[in-house]
């Protein structure tokens, strides 16, 4: 019987098992075999608190891991099949990394933060560029953007407010759509629209990312009505095609939002079931920072670490 564990080893889960390890809570955390995968990625993070030249994100990963360890949170790498929550004590179903066996593991709450996965486009180069140019967030990596060309893959709101950030950096900005008509709302649309730095290259696909053996250097596409493949010359390119919340192994037990996240009650990381937590991006619809991903990893161990002190009084 465990009395707490943390689903996931990203920045939220890692905060969380930090502070119930203070408080002698002595977490387990399933580790995914590639937890956050957007930190091992991302060699450059300019945005994190703390780091004025920047921060490495696989170090940071580490260090939070190291800190979590040192007051006795312990890590386990694996991953959760699946968790029934109908009853206390709650029950998930693992396997080890690289074994097949089912292992079940009891326990009275549960913090998920398990994070989101960002959608790729499967096209070559974006996999091999990751972190060396590719990047699914501008507020993170931004500053390394400064006097470049840049282009954004995306037509929603998440795409133009990337654009709309690197404005403060990037040279030009070129955003690239499959359709002719953007998703995006009308009034996020009107403020780029506005941007002398944004430039429109619409009904056209991503084929390929290219680089020059050191960097990013260009984006193929073929225009959707000629069938003509020409390149976008950038030093930098952002997908910002949406994000999916990693919550399949909860097989609809909590309730979520329009785009997937699990709901918690407002100021708290508390879900329907009186036990059971949530923070990070599995949870956060709004902000997707490292930082606040961290920052509700601090109030998913308070909420939990005060759920099990009255399960003792």
């Amino acid at each position: 019987m465990q009395k707490a564990i943390v689903i996931g080893a990203g920045p939220a889960g890692l905060s969380a098992a930090i502070y119930l390890a203070k408080a002698n809570v002595e977490p387990l955390v399933i580790k995914g075999v590639t937890p956050s995968k957007y930190l091992m990625t991302t060699m450059e993070i300019d945005a994190y608190p703390g780091f004025p030249l920047g921060v490495n994100g696989p170090s940071l990963l580490d260090d939070m891991s190291k800190q979590a360890e040192y007051f006795g949170a312990r890590i386990r790498t694996g991953s959760v099949k699946s968790a029934d929550l109908s009853k206390r004590p709650f029950l998930i179903l693992t396997t080890g990394h690289g074994s097949i066996e089912i292992e079940p593991i009891e326990t009275e709450s549960i913090v998920i933060a398990t994070g989101a996965s960002f959608k790729s486009l499967n096209i070559p180069g974006e996999t091999a560029n990751f972190g060396r140019g590719v990047s699914t967030c501008a507020t993170c990596t931004g500053y390394f953007a400064s006097e470049k060309k840049v282009v954004v893959i995306g037509g929603g709101d998440s795409a133009l407010e990337e654009a709309l950030y690197l404005t403060r950096y990037a040279s030009e900005i070129t955003i690239v759509h499959r359709r002719n008509e953007l998703r995006a709302s009308k009034g996020m649309q009107e403020r780029a629209r506005q941007s002398k730095q944004i430039k429109w290259m619409l009904d056209v696909t991503p084929l390929e990312i290219l680089d020059d053996g050191h960097q990013v250097s260009g984006l193929k596409v073929r225009e959707n009505r000629t069938g003509l493949e020409t390149v976008v010359p950038a030093e930098r390119v952002y997908v910002a095609i949406g994000s999916t919340p990693n919550a399949v192994f909860l097989d609809g037990q909590l309730p979520v939002g329009r785009r997937g996240h699990l709901m918690v009650k407002p100021g708290t990381t508390e879900t329907d079931i009186p036990g059971i937590f949530a923070c990070g991006d599995v949870q956060d619809d709004r902000y997707g920072q490292i930082a606040s991903a961290v920052g509700s990893g601090c109030m998913a161990a308070g909420d939990c670490e005060r759920y099990l002190e009255g399960l003792q009084g």
